[in-house]
């Protein structure tokens, strides 16, 4: 007769600390399996589609994701560039109002100065070997990052979902990107 059941004898009980080590036992288990994911989340905003203005959220998001984050980047508005297969072959960098640039506001607002300042950045970033728009996005999904497009800016400047990159996610509103940035241990705005 099995120890299971209400009519096995008296004999066949197990003892109080067999009981006590199979609660044990049971509580362990139960808090193994209960117990909130010891991942970290990080959750960042994308607003900006210029080329200095994509690899910030790029390269935080495929670093957080190989120290073992689960990571979402919400992109809206320009952000959506950095998301569209062939607008994010071609982004700009802008020369003027960056103080940063290495020519004068007045000389950043000449006509073609963005393209000369784009194609310095585009050289420098060949010459150092620093991956690509493309690559980030790329090693990022198959790293398990999730690239949110933010479904009103979509509608809003007409994109077509269907020319964003394998892998993004469509459809997504602000209470979404919201409801993630409550759950993260991180919350960014690029």
């Amino acid at each position: 007769m099995s120890t299971d059941t209400p009519d096995a004898p008296a004999g066949d009980a197990p003892s109080r600390a067999e009981l006590a080590a199979r609660i044990d036992e049971l509580e362990d288990a139960l808090a193994a399996a209960t117990d909130e994911d010891d991942g970290k989340k990080m959750s960042i905003i994308a607003t900006k589609g210029t080329l200095d203005m994509a690899y910030p959220p790029l390269i935080l998001a495929s670093t957080a994701a190989a120290f073992g984050y689960e990571v979402t980047v919400f992109h809206t508005f320009w952000g959506l560039d950095i998301l569209h297969e062939e607008r994010s072959k071609d982004l700009k960098l802008s020369s003027v109002g960056n103080p940063n640039m290495p020519v004068p506001n007045a000389v950043a607002a000449l006509p073609g100065m963005d393209r000369v300042t784009t194609r310095m950045m585009e050289r420098r970033i060949a010459d150092n070997d620093t991956a690509t728009i493309e690559e980030l996005l790329e090693t990022s999904l198959d790293m398990g990052v999730e690239f949110q497009a933010c479904q009103m800016t979509i509608d809003l400047m007409d994109y077509d979902e269907n020319d964003f990159y394998d892998g993004v996610t469509t459809g997504v509103g602000a209470a979404t990107a919201l409801q993630d940035m409550a759950e993260a241990d991180i919350q960014l705005l690029v």
